[in-house]
């Protein structure tokens, strides 16, 4: 078990979109790259130059470290920007926007660390699809905030009770670079035949 003071900005992402595989990387500490983790560590390699630019009237810092103590939360941002008073969170993704929220969720930890950091309202984020070339808008609503706060929470609670959830096969799977590891397949065929023994 890793640490539990604070909870990696990342690790809502993934918990969100996969309770065990959230255990295998953030608990266990395995990883295994496929096509879709190398081409994200690559485009991160790239976005985490630090540096700071100014483009027209909006200010651009990229892998500022962000943290909550309100949240205990922490983690590096892709980007920030900062026009008109306002901040605004952007996370870099390699592919397009999929069917799920958890890159959402990362937006949202972001901003409330943010928030905490600045003193202001964050209301909006930004996520950068690497493959279509576009943002996609994130309202920070009240709604996305609790679902922040609660994921947070759940993932204290992994942590402290260590128990690993269990490995639930879905169509998120496909390109799960941890499939071969947790065989959520198997795991389905072996509990059906316990049930049927």
């Amino acid at each position: 078990m890793q640490n539990t003071d604070y909870v990696p900005i990342a690790a809502l992402n993934q918990y969100s979109y996969c309770p065990h595989r959230f255990w295998r990387m953030f608990c266990a500490g395995e990883f295994v790259d496929n096509q879709y983790t190398i081409e994200g560590t690559t485009l991160h390699d790239r976005v985490h130059t630090l540096g700071e630019e100014n483009r027209e009237d909006v200010w651009q810092v990229r892998a500022v470290w962000l943290k909550s103590e309100k949240y205990k939360l922490i983690g590096k941002s892709d980007l920030i920007e900062a026009e008109n008073g306002e901040f605004f969170p952007v996370e870099y993704k390699r592919g397009k926007k999929g069917k799920w929220d958890n890159d959402e969720l990362q937006v949202c930890a972001q901003a409330l660390c943010l928030e905490e950091m600045t003193g202001k309202n964050i209301n909006t984020g930004y996520i950068y699809y690497a493959e279509s070339h576009r943002r996609q808008l994130v309202e920070i609503s009240t709604e996305l905030r609790n679902q922040a706060i609660a994921t947070i929470s759940d993932v204290l609670k992994l942590w402290e009770s260590g128990i690993i959830p269990l490995a639930i096969y879905s169509t998120r799977c496909r390109g799960c670079s941890l499939f071969s590891q947790c065989l959520p397949l198997a795991n389905e065929r072996v509990n059906k035949y316990l049930e049927e023994a």
